[in-house]
């Protein structure tokens, strides 16, 4: 499974930050940075949670 960010939706909210951080982080412009595209599998539902979470609907796991 692989995370990705649509950037022209993502307005850096932080919600997805504070519901996985192990694999969600901002950068030091404000924007969304992926640490782990690949999550492990004991992250998976903090990501799945994360991603229902996004008001913007920028976030997308692919399996």
């Amino acid at each position: 499974m692989e995370i990705s960010v649509d950037r022209s939706l993502c307005e850096a909210n932080e919600l997805c930050v504070a519901m996985a951080p192990a694999v969600f982080e901002l950068d030091e412009d404000e924007e969304l940075r992926i640490r782990q595209p690949h999550p492990p599998r004991e992250e998976l539902e903090r990501v799945s949670n994360a991603i229902a979470a996004c008001p913007k609907n920028a976030l997308l796991l692919r399996q």
